[in-house]
């Protein structure tokens, strides 16, 4: 976006609300927490410290919302795959066998697991980045909106 007669000040404490999200790697909720109190306590004070705070936030419900779809998905589609091959009189009979998971019976949950995976990976390493973009933007005075994101806050 274009860049915002800011003072140095707001510019720093913009960014800080960028970097606070990733408090996450040591504080659980962190990435929520931190970024809301500081965001809280100067939202009223700068346009440009509110929209900084907004955009961090709307983000990290977003990356949250797209890894419980992920699990959503995932998992019972897992499962799924699992007891299609295993029936449950088997099972209650002591009658289990780790033979009728062969690699023939499990490509569908091994492509599910890789799926899932590189897609949680690659979420998270594209917001590490992204946030670290963010700031370093913010920090330049430019109006920072994080891609795919939705507008929880407006």
């Amino acid at each position: 976006m274009e860049a915002v007669l800011t003072s140095n000040k707001e510019k720093n404490y913009a960014s800080l609300i960028h970097l606070s999200a990733m408090t996450k790697y040591f504080i659980p909720f962190g990435n929520y927490i931190l970024p809301i109190i500081l965001w809280g306590s100067k939202k009223d004070s700068s346009k440009f410290i509110d929209y900084s705070g907004k955009q961090v936030m709307n983000f990290q419900l977003s990356m949250l919302l797209y890894s419980i779809l992920l699990l959503v998905i995932s998992i019972p589609t897992l499962l799924f795959s699992i007891f299609s091959n295993v029936s449950f009189n088997e099972i209650e009979n002591d009658n289990f066998l780790i033979e009728k998971l062969s690699t023939g019976n499990i490509t569908g949950i091994v492509v599910i697991a890789l799926v899932a995976v590189g897609l949680f990976c690659l979420m998270k390493i594209a917001e590490f980045f992204l946030i670290i973009y963010g700031a370093i933007k913010t920090s330049e005075g430019e109006y920072f909106k994080y891609p795919l994101t939705i507008n929880f806050l407006k």
